[in-house]
Formats: C-alpha cells, sequence, structure tokens
C-alpha cells in the first residue's frame, strides 16, 4: 500500500491542533462531495481520501500511530504484540536492535511482512488479525432522507453500493460488516461505520420524525376564511382557513411529517403556524374602507 500522507492531504502541518484539523476537513469535504461533483472521478477518490485522512487526524490515538509507523499505523497493535513474542526468541535482541526507531518508511514493511510472513511454520505466521474499522461521513439533504434510496460510496478504491431507509436521523451511524480494513493472515475483514450528517434543504424544521412550517396567510383570508394551497415534502396540500383566524395559530397536519425509520408507511405529522401578513400600499379607497371598519368597533 502507497503511503498517503493526511496532513498534506488536508493541507496542514504536522503540528496542526484539532480546531484547525476540523475546519480543513469540513473546507474540503464541502468542496469535493460527490453530490457536487457527479461525474468527476477524481472527486470522488480525492473525498474519500479527504474523509481517511480526518478519521486518522482527528482521533489523537490514531494520529500518534500514524506519526510513529506511517502507513503501517493500521498494524501497530499487532506488531507491539508481536515484538513482544518474539523478544522470547534467540535472535530478540538482534531483531529490536536493528529495526528500532523511525518505522514511518518501508523498513517497518519489510520487519512487519518478516514477523507475519516470513517465519515459516512459527506461531506468528499463522496468528490472525482482524482488519482495522473504518469511519466514513455522509452528506444528505433532508429530501434525500425523506425517501428510501441507494447511494455509492467508495472506500479503499472499492464502489460499494448502499440502502439507505427513509427517515434516518442526523448523526446516525449504521455499521457495514466486513468493509472496513483486510485482515492480516486471512484474519476477518475491519467494518465500515457511516455516520449520515443531513442538511436541511427545505422550509421545515424536523423534531424527530415531525415537521414544522410557519406559512403566510393575507389579512383577507384570516378574517374571512378561505383556502390556500401549501407544500409538503411528499406533495402539495389544500388547507380551509377558518374564518377570524388569529395570527401564530398552530394547526396540525397528521402523516405529513417525517417518515418513520424502518417502519414503512408511518409517518409524523407537520405542524403549520400561521403567520397573517398585513397589506401594505394601500389605495385611497381602501384607506376609505378600513377607515369605515374602525368606525364599527364596538
Amino acid at each position: 500500500m502507497d503511503f498517503v500522507d493526511y496532513y498534506k492531504i488536508l493541507g496542514i502541518e504536522k503540528n496542526a491542533t484539532q480546531d484547525d484539523i476540523k475546519k480543513a476537513y469540513r473546507k474540503l469535504a464541502r468542496k469535493h462531495h460527490p453530490d457536487l461533483n457527479p461525474n468527476n472521478k477524481e472527486a470522488h477518490k480525492l473525498f474519500q481520501q479527504i474523509n481517511e485522512a480526518n478519521e486518522v487526524l482527528s482521533d489523537p490515538e490514531k494520529r500518534k500511530k500514524y506519526d510513529e509507523y506511517g502507513k503501517d499505523w493500521k498494524h501497530a497493535e499487532q506488531f507491539e504484540k508481536a515484538k513482544q513474542s518474539s523478544s522470547q526468541r534467540r535472535y530478540a535482541d538482534t531483531e529490536s536492535q536493528q529495526f528500532s526507531g523511525d518505522f514511518g518508511d518501508d523498513r517497518f514493511s519489510d520487519f512487519f511482512e518478516s514477523m507475519f510472513g516470513g517465519m515459516g511454520g512459527g506461531r506468528n505466521s499463522q496468528t490472525k488479525f482482524r482488519g482495522q474499522d473504518y469511519n466514513a461521513e455522509l452528506q444528505l439533504n433532508l429530501t434525500d432522507a425523506f425517501t428510501t434510496h441507494q447511494q455509492t460510496i467508495t472506500v479503499d478504491g472499492k464502489n460499494i453500493r448502499i440502502t439507505i431507509p427513509a427517515g434516518i436521523e442526523n448523526g446516525q451511524k449504521i455499521k457495514l460488516k466486513g468493509h472496513g480494513g483486510a485482515g492480516v493472515n486471512s484474519g476477518p475483514n475491519g467494518d465500515l461505520y457511516i455516520t449520515f450528517s443531513i442538511m436541511n434543504n427545505t422550509q421545515f424544521r424536523r423534531d424527530g420524525n415531525d415537521l414544522y412550517a410557519t406559512i403566510d396567510i393575507d389579512l383577507y383570508t384570516a378574517l374571512l376564511g378561505g383556502e390556500i394551497t401549501i407544500n409538503t415534502l411528499s406533495g402539495k396540500v389544500k388547507l380551509k382557513v377558518s374564518p377570524e383566524t388569529q395570527n401564530g395559530i398552530k394547526i396540525r397536519l397528521k402523516g405529513k411529517g417525517f417518515p418513520v425509520y424502518k417502519s414503512e408507511g408511518n409517518f409524523g405529522d407537520l405542524f403549520v403556524t400561521y403567520n397573517v401578513k398585513l397589506p401594505t400600499h394601500l389605495t385611497e379607497k381602501q384607506k376609505e374602507l378600513f377607515t369605515e371598519l374602525s368606525k364599527l368597533k364596538s
């Protein structure tokens, strides 16, 4: 596996703070997100590298291993265990002295190979180690999360097609078993954990499975009643406005909210608050009529 400089990918220095890493990641993730570059394979590849770099550098423990072992950081724990085991052998001291120091280059890979693959019938050559778990973030629009759909993500150069159930929550994490790093010595693969970031691209506010919206109605409809048409995430709906509707009145549209996660056919509710808009730029005739109305006040 070629060495990938995570610091270079994020455009930061090795002494960067966690805030520096977070800011750099968010800026690059937005720029190279697949939704904004649908036909750009290079952008997709770079987006995956950006996620991988953030996963490692934003985790202090992983970052420490990466700084010490370079491209072999994922096998740091296995290496330490193997090194301790090998110290009981007659040549342990020689090996330790020969390969001590900076393991950021190919010398560590050679030694690691000798420990796990070049010992013939030794016990360590048969030891199986589980692969590294991967973490990734997938950004969705609220309208995307409203319906069950499929998306393709790229992990280690491999395309994985996943089905995203309707109603997924912001910050929710799912596990894809076996789609993490490859195991060592035929060990099982690690898992892939995907955290969803839901961006609101609508007029609605989501709270669990319920949606909230403020809808403008004119003064005449509020006073006399009438019918209006509003947009919902599932289409247009006609509403009857009762006469003398007050500003700030809230109504409930049952079943017009957000779908319940993995519960097909079940939806939350939509709560609509009426905002009565006063007329402006009145004509002289309108002013006269309102003046007459004001005289009729009880």
